[in-house]
């Protein structure tokens, strides 16, 4: 008999499940035998993705999470594209060039998103993988989840904008002893230093999750999106800047239908309807 013939290489839509569902884009990795350790593949697709959610009215709110045990190890360090070879020779500035490229914009896809996204923490999140968990605006993590800053580990610096994002959650002395140190921080620890929102049974993250989505798929969008803005700047200027920020904002939001729907609704007495417009 001819032999099998080969299993066809997985997709990245193999790879990074994606469906719409009640406004809310779930976002899923896919590579549960390797921990969900990121390929470049899967980067690419889900900062398209994100990307997607961003301009798409539809799409009120996004979900990141992951099948298996691990949420994500990690970049995939072997996950180079079919048929790229090592360089001879590293010139100065490709490694630089290659994090502003890759777990850069992939941290900055979800800051920038213009719609509210939860993560959904299943199991371990290390490296990039906790990361891009905490660049989310909402964690909800299973209570067997773990984040772990591993960089210290290899050798390496912390790279995927977790000097930026570490410090302003924990503070400077707790971020550099995370960083320094590399141990693993259990969900309920991460609870209690103000990287998780929430820890839940595993059995009920994705219900939860779900639930926190739909309330805010149910919202207005573009104040929810303008909100975001505002707070994820205010970390980095002054006060006159953050105060010009959100007067320009709310000068914006003014100008959008659901606004116009929730000064009716409080004026009504009654519950106001939101359309993402």
């Amino acid at each position: 008999m001819p032999p099998a013939a080969p299993a066809p290489a997985p997709t990245p839509e193999d790879e990074v499940l994606h469906r719409t569902d009640g406004g809310v884009s779930w976002i899923t990795l896919n590579r549960p035998e390797a921990m969900n350790a990121v390929t470049r593949d899967q980067r690419e697709r889900v900062i398209a993705l994100l990307g997607a959610a961003s301009a798409d009215p539809d799409v009120r709110a996004v979900v990141i999470t992951a099948t298996g045990k691990g949420f994500c190890a990690g970049a995939d360090l072997r996950g180079a594209p079919p048929g790229a070879s090592a360089p001879t020779e590293r010139v100065a500035g490709d490694v630089a060039r290659m994090i502003r490229l890759g777990a850069q914009r992939l941290i900055t896809a979800v800051l920038d998103c213009e719609k509210p996204v939860i993560a959904a923490v299943n199991g371990t999140a290390a490296g990039i993988g906790a990361h891009l968990a905490l660049a989310c605006d909402l964690v909800v993590a299973a209570e067997g989840a773990r984040f772990i800053e591993v960089f210290v580990r290899r050798g390496l610096v912390p790279d995927g904008a977790g000097a930026y994002l570490l410090p302003r959650l924990v503070g400077p002395q707790k971020a550099k002893e995370l960083m320094f140190f590399g141990d693993a921080v259990p969900a309920a620890e991460a609870e209690r230093l103000g990287l998780v929102n929430k820890v839940v049974p595993g059995d009920a993250l994705e219900e939860t999750a779900r639930a926190w989505a739909q309330r805010l798929a149910q919202g207005p969008t573009r104040a929810l999106a303008l909100t975001k803005q505002l707070v994820n700047a205010s970390l980095d200027g002054d006060r006159a800047a953050a105060l010009a920020a959100e007067a320009a904002a709310q000068e914006i939001n003014m100008t959008t239908a659901d606004a116009a729907e929730g000064v009716a609704g409080f004026v009504e007495r009654r519950t106001p309807t939101y359309r993402g417009r």
